[in-house]
């Protein structure tokens, strides 16, 4: 059930954003959050798709502040 959340979300974060910040964000968040679930009882993919929505959220937040 969680997994399938997460593909939703990490399916509408590529369709909604440029790809400059998409990659960013996803790139290293994803690294991030591969590692931290790795360490957390093997769920270093879960852990990756968490990390690139949080890292996407992170970047666009910084540039929608930096635009004002």
């Amino acid at each position: 059930m969680i997994q399938k959340i997460a593909i939703a979300l990490l399916a509408s974060a590529v369709t909604l954003v440029p790809t400059a910040v998409l990659a960013k964000g996803c790139i290293r968040g994803a690294l991030a959050g591969g590692v931290a679930g790795h360490y957390v009882h093997h769920h270093a993919i879960a852990g990756a798709m968490a990390g690139c929505a949080a890292g996407h959220y992170y970047y666009k937040h910084k540039e929608k502040v930096s635009a004002r």
